[in-house]
């Protein structure tokens, strides 16, 4: 039998499932995470209880009661989650070699030696299982993957839910997937099922005995070709992902969709993004705004281009610029979603002067060194101590706690 080289673990249910846990009595009951405080908006997560019924992720929470008339619903809360994720990695880090957190709910081990034996891997599954419900609580429950490589680690682990565990490797590929269509394999968006099924590549087995160049062909670039070979077992590191840019995206509550207040948490938004984007020591030259109307129902953005900068008072205005071509239309728009996106992105060791701007190579200006003071004074004090002016909290999805 061919080594095995990953374990992947992901939470069952995890949002839902932590807030079982700490309110013993939602157990056993259908509950629904939602984005925002009260019943508009859709559902971020969902109970084993309340998926019985046929409520699903994303679902609007209208659709859901109508599921589900006893739903229970919970506003988010992110940061409770990132701290039970935090617990459960040093859990596991205690029984294995924990390589990656893959995301809030997903984990990866790394085996080798002895432990890339099946056997032995599983039992070692069972001892993270065991060893989760001891030290946390017997709610939050796990389904385990077992791989010669990451990606098919990620596949077995979504083969058995909940609480289950499966392998993959050239040993039982590609008949084990047999019943599984294309579109639920990770990796396999709409975009890349659609050149697929051009292709004339309709199952998972016709995808598996793909030669890797006419995968990356068939992709039109080498993901493709990566793809099929980790599909085929090779063993592949996982990649770093590459930033593209920094932004934050909102849906509002009734309250906040008024043009006068979606501003101000466009506002809040930038602040919370240009911050980041200084505190990983990038710069950005491109800024967007994109808003979702709903009367009418309808979209509206905008990209400026700019000089590279990571000063926060510079993004703002160039947001305010915009805001002011949606009020010259006079109309009483309500906004239903904000998102800020600031792009083209460059390290700021790398950028270069600007002889029309109080700029030097690779170095702060006065308003970006007024920048990163400001932020020290709000990562000592909390956040939102000091603000450019005036603007609007939004606190929902990944600022409660």
């Amino acid at each position: 039998m061919h080594p095995f080289r990953t374990i992947y673990i992901d939470m069952n249910s995890f949002f839902a499932s932590v807030e079982q846990h700490e309110e013993p009595y939602l157990r056993g009951k259908p509950v629904g995470i939602t984005a925002m405080e009260g019943d508009v908006g859709c559902l971020v997560a969902a109970s084993y209880e309340a998926k019985y019924f046929g409520v699903k992720t994303t679902m609007s929470i209208k659709e859901a009661k109508i599921l589900c008339p006893k739903i229970i619903l919970r506003p988010s809360r992110h940061r409770l989650y990132v701290h039970y994720n935090q617990r459960i990695a040093r859990i596991f880090d205690q029984y294995a070699e924990l390589e990656y957190v893959r995301s809030v709910d997903e984990f990866q081990i790394a085996l080798g030696g002895t432990t890339s034996n099946l056997n032995v891997a599983s039992k070692l599954v069972k001892t993270m299982k065991d060893a989760l419900k001891y030290e946390i609580g017997e709610n939050l429950k796990f389904s385990a993957g077992i791989g010669s490589n990451h990606l098919l680690a990620k596949i077995a682990g979504k083969l058995e839910k909940p609480d289950g565990m499966q392998w993959l490797s050239p040993d039982n590929m590609p008949q084990r997937l047999s019943n599984i269509p294309l579109g639920d394999l990770p990796g396999i968006g709409r975009g890349v099922l659609f050149k697929l099924n051009s292709a004339g590549i309709h199952n998972c087995e016709q995808m598996y005995n793909l030669d890797p160049r006419h995968a990356r062909k068939i992709w039109g670039s080498i993901i493709g070709e990566r793809f099929i070979r980790l599909l085929q077992g090779e063993d592949i590191p996982l990649e770093k992902t590459k930033r593209g840019g920094y932004g934050n995206s909102k849906m509002l509550a009734p309250e906040n969709r008024t043009l006068k207040n979606a501003y101000l948490v466009s506002r809040w938004l930038i602040e919370k993004s240009v911050a980041r984007l200084r505190r990983d020591n990038y710069t950005a030259s491109q800024f967007s705004l994109f808003l979702r109307i709903q009367n009418p129902k309808t979209r509206w953005g905008h990209s400026v281009k700019t000089h590279y900068s990571q000063d926060t008072a510079h993004f703002l205005e160039i947001n305010r610029r915009l805001w002011r071509m949606m009020y010259s239309q006079k109309h009483p728009y309500l906004v239903s979603s904000i998102s800020v996106h600031l792009g083209n992105i460059l390290p700021l060791n790398k950028r270069s002067g600007e002889m029309l701007l109080p700029m030097e190579m690779a170095k702060k200006n006065e308003r970006e060194r007024l920048s990163r003071t400001l932020d020290t004074i709000n990562k000592r004090f909390g956040a939102s101590t000091i603000t450019y002016g005036i603007n609007k909290a939004h606190n929902g999805f990944f600022e409660r706690g």
